[in-house]
């Protein structure tokens, strides 16, 4: 009996592929879920609240990459969109896209897209004070700035006093940050294959 066709094992190797990685976005997006079940703060009167979703969205892109960290976050707000109340404070429907939070919102993709790429372009082994740094980049100022904009746009407040309501938002985003390298540290050492070659980082990254 001849042995299995090239291309017949291919296609198995592409599906099982597949199949993980659709796994994978799946419960990413089901822990950024869970972290919304975390009681929201609201300091000072704050139309923004400070939860605990953006440390999933930085354990999104520093442990999937840069395209199956975006498709979990678009996941998750696909059902927020659909009325799912998996934002914290039980919120959900159209009508959180439209509100002071926005700027947030559609930085959840933004930020796991950056994180994940620059993971990524790290390469391997994954490396905790990089990562640290990495997070901080994408995961606090990058979508602290898009935050930013979407207060200025949404509630109507200048850039100063919209960088004012933002600042209570960094120290828990630093520490965030820090747990989530942490956390990916773990998860890369017991599963290497998670983070892509260096070769084929910035290919993946453009998907």
């Amino acid at each position: 009996m001849g042995a299995e066709p090239p291309t017949e094992r291919a296609t198995v190797s592409t599906q099982r592929s597949t199949g993980r990685d659709l796994a994978q976005v799946a419960v990413f997006a089901g822990i950024i879920a869970v972290l919304g079940l975390i009681p929201a703060i609201a300091p000072f009167g704050n139309a923004v609240p400070i939860t605990a979703q953006s440390l999933g969205i930085m354990l999104a892109g520093a442990i999937l990459g840069a395209r199956r960290g975006v498709l979990a976050v678009l996941v998750l707000l696909a059902l927020v969109a659909l009325g799912l109340p998996l934002l914290a404070g039980g919120r959900g429907g159209l009508g959180v896209f439209a509100g002071p939070s926005v700027g947030y919102l559609i930085g959840w993709p933004i930020a796991a897209w950056a994180i994940g790429a620059m993971t990524q372009a790290m390469g391997t082994p994954y490396r905790t004070a990089v990562g640290i740094g990495i997070n901080v980049l994408g995961g606090v100022l990058l979508l602290n700035l898009l935050g930013v904009i979407g207060m200025v746009l949404r509630a109507d407040l200048s850039v100063s006093a919209a960088l004012v309501a933002a600042a209570p938002f960094v120290p828990g985003d630093l520490a965030k940050a820090a747990i989530a390298a942490v956390v990916a540290k773990g998860v890369h050492a017991a599963y290497p294959g998670l983070i892509r070659a260096r070769r084929t980082a910035r290919e993946d990254a453009l998907v």
